[in-house]
């Protein structure tokens, strides 16, 4: 007997949707997000309100623009832009709920990246695509929001920057939802499984100073090899 967290059933079996409280979960997380990018640019609230809905609501437009299968989940849901308005709202009226947490715009912003990644991903097998897709509509729905903010913001959206990891974040928690939903394990854990990984990893190039590398150039080295085997 499997525990309760475990399921004997295939992926194609598993093909239903995450649990509506944790779907509208990380749209708060994620439009959170965007009020805190808001207080500190001192925005208006028309900024926090429109800020929070682009993290909120952001990266699930791109993928099902993408995808173009099923509904946009941002106009299907009764609930998601109020969520996002509200949160905004509340940020904007209460700044000084946030202010005693210096690091709580680093935890939310990852926090939102892997419950996005997991609700991309999951969209993704529901519609039984390739693990490419699965891995691209994950990753795009965990930074989308973000990257979109930065464009809006008018800066280079942060996943294209040398940094410590965060697009490799999201594409590590896509790919540990796949497998572990591929496994057998039900979504509520396997999401928990992709929160872990995803902040996980974040927190491990923090703390070890990891970045992604730029200015990469191979070609030297590869010459010098080609003249050592010529010699």
């Amino acid at each position: 007997m499997f525990p309760p967290f475990i399921s004997t059933l295939s992926p194609d079996e598993l093909a239903v949707a995450i649990p509506l409280w944790l779907d509208l979960a990380s749209v708060v997380v994620g439009s959170f997000s965007g009020l805190l990018y808001a207080q500190k640019r001192s925005l208006d609230l028309v900024g926090h309100i429109g800020l929070a809905i682009i993290c909120g609501l952001g990266g699930g437009l791109i993928r099902d623009t993408i995808m173009q299968v099923g509904d946009v989940y941002m106009l299907n849901s009764p609930w998601a832009i109020w969520l996002c308005v509200v949160t905004a709202c509340a940020g904007f009226f209460f700044p000084g709920l946030m202010t005693h947490f210096p690091h709580l715009l680093e935890w939310v912003d990852i926090l939102a990246v892997s419950l996005f990644a997991a609700a991309g991903t999951d969209k993704a097998i529901m519609y039984d695509l390739g693990l490419a897709q699965v891995l691209l509509m994950g990753t795009m729905t965990g930074v989308g929001g973000g990257m979109m903010r930065d464009v809006f913001l008018g800066e280079v959206p942060h996943i294209f920057q040398s940094s410590n990891f965060y697009a490799v974040c999201a594409i590590a928690g896509s790919a540990a939802y796949w497998a572990s939903v591929s496994a057998g394990i039900a979504k509520t854990w396997a999401v928990v499984i992709c929160v872990v990984v995803t902040v996980g990893l974040r927190r491990w190039s923090l703390i070890n100073n990891v970045y992604t590398p730029s200015d990469v150039n191979l070609a030297p080295k590869v010459k010098r090899f080609f003249k050592r085997k010529d010699s």
